[in-house]
């Protein structure tokens, strides 16, 4: 039987208790969240004042001082426990990530599993990648050099709509694990996600003050929270990730980005072209094309362009729009109206510049105000706004190319870098072209998975896709600050009264013997 919601408004209101601050008694603000599904209001939640914002990091930044004394061991282990506590709630958490962005189950799912593997993979790595560590000294053996990691204090985390439990809480995880306090701003649309999965961190064992969760839009809440926070993890557009950067650069705060992407995606003139066209489909229309690694350019060489167009737009005709908390529906809607009107103007802009729709292209206001059809356009021109602009809805452009240097060249005359795909059939002739892909990272047959999942691996952009890396030990330092103790044991640096040519000589000698000194001596 198909449940037909999730979480009703009123056990969504009474998350609300869970706001990490009391009100300051100025807040005259509500906003109003709109289904996805229906486009009407459902429920409610608060704009955050200024004062708010700044109770919250102060909070935050108090329990951070008793949270990074504690062993790191201590610390993972609530990681690990998260994680459990994650897998036990999945149904409910699909169930709340569904009812907030009308994304479907497996793309729910996806993002479930997403928490909890990251939760566990720094559960066990976090305590070797924050180790002191010896490093090569001045002069080995004669002087030890010795580099720890320190937490920076607050980490402010903006996080967006499209993915609300994996963006709003992955990139808290390595923050606590390595000591600090965490201040989460999630989309307005998408707070009730946050709310839930902090529940689970408290009940976990994190002390409750340690992560706090501030609603609002961004361009009020954002300020005051950058302001006051020593790090800021920002995931979103490259034009609000400007503003952002613009003021953490003011303030010399650090900051780490990810943010758009016109994503290409090559198939080489030895793939088979029926089986990378049905496996591209869901790396061009995960999430209704709202995932800021999906693919929205596809560069097919000419000798395989035809099968592939045929295959591709038969598999894209066949996928199944809807919205139910089961597991029929392949693709939701978009989120909002926003959304849905710049799909649809990307797609009537092509259109009318000469492009020609090979599946898909119309609305479908018989599911609801926000549904689009999967869109695959051809011949798309310069003169098209979706020809360089990030539709970030479910439109993907096909593009023939006569060899690979043209198909490289295309793909990286864009000012985006976030993310590649490249299919072929010997694969490291796959591998040898996506290396000339100018993009944070890149799949080898596959869509985007391949690189996302591959926690161990960072994950970034380059260009107007961002700045620093999430997953793997960068993602981990990068909310510390390192720290070199250099210690003098058995000589000194300082010439004391030594003459200034005899120490000169002295240091021309030292210099010639470290050039003989094994690198592992330390």
């Amino acid at each position: 039987m198909t449940r037909t919601s999730g979480w009703p408004s009123g056990r969504l209101a009474s998350l609300h208790e869970e706001l990490a601050v009391a009100s300051d008694g100025d807040r005259d603000t509500e906003i109003d969240v709109v289904s996805p599904v229906t486009g009407e209001t459902y429920v409610q939640v608060p704009e955050a004042t200024a004062t708010e914002v700044a109770t919250a990091v102060e909070t935050a930044r108090e329990a951070s001082e008793a949270w990074r004394e504690r062993d790191v061991a201590e610390r993972t282990a609530v990681l690990d426990e998260f994680a459990d506590r994650v897998l036990a709630e999945q149904s409910t958490l699909r169930d709340l990530v569904q009812r907030e962005t009308g994304k479907s189950r497996r793309d729910a799912a996806e993002e479930v599993f997403d928490v909890a593997v990251t939760a566990g993979y720094y559960a066990d790595t976090a305590a070797d990648t924050l180790a002191s560590e010896r490093r090569q000294g001045a002069v080995p053996g004669a002087i030890r050099a010795t580099v720890h990691h320190h937490p920076v204090g607050v980490v402010g985390l903006i996080a967006p709509w499209n993915y609300p439990l994996t963006l709003a809480i992955s990139d808290a995880l390595p923050a606590l694990a390595a000591g600090n306090g965490v201040v989460c701003k999630p989309a307005e649309e998408t707070t009730h996600v946050a709310l839930y999965a902090r529940r689970l961190l408290v009940e976990a064992g994190l002390p409750p003050e340690l992560f706090q969760v501030v609603s609002g839009r961004g361009p009020e809440v954002g300020p005051p929270l950058v302001e006051a926070v020593d790090y800021v993890s920002f995931t979103g557009s490259t034009a609000a990730g400007r503003q952002v950067a613009a003021q953490a650069g003011e303030q010399l705060v650090p900051t780490s980005m990810e943010l758009g992407g016109k994503n290409p995606l090559l198939v080489l003139d030895d793939a088979d072209p029926e089986e990378a066209a049905r496996r591209s489909v869901r790396s061009c229309f995960a999430n209704a094309g709202q995932l800021c690694i999906t693919t929205e350019r596809l560069y097919v060489h000419e000798d395989v362009y035809e099968p592939f167009r045929a295959a591709f737009a038969e598999a894209v005709g066949e996928i199944t729009l809807g919205f139910d908390y089961e597991w029929r529906a392949e693709m939701g809607p978009l989120l909002s109206r926003a959304q849905f009107e710049k799909t649809r103007e990307h797609v009537e802009d092509a259109v009318a510049n000469g492009a020609t729709v090979v599946a898909g292209g119309e609305p479908r206001p018989d599911l609801g105000p926000f549904f689009h059809e999967p869109t695959v356009l051809e011949d798309v021109t310069a003169d098209a706004v979706a020809h360089e602009t990030e539709t970030f809805g479910p439109v993907v452009s096909l593009y023939p190319v006569e060899s690979v240097d043209e198909a490289v060249a295309r793909a990286n005359d864009t000012d985006y870098g976030l993310h590649g795909a490249v299919w072929a059939g010997d694969v490291e002739r796959g591998e040898a072209v996506a290396r000339r892909l100018e993009t944070g990272t890149v799949s080898v047959n596959e869509g985007y998975a391949a690189a996302w999942a591959s926690l161990d691996a960072p994950m970034g952009g380059r260009g107007d896709s961002g700045l620093g890396r999430r997953h793997g030990a960068e993602g981990l330092l990068r909310y510390t600050a390192a720290q070199t103790v250099a210690t003098g044991r058995a000589l000194q640096l300082d010439p004391g009264p030594v003459p200034d040519r005899l120490w000169a000589a002295g240091l021309t000698t030292v210099a010639r013997l470290l050039r003989k000194v094994p690198k592992w001596v330390k």
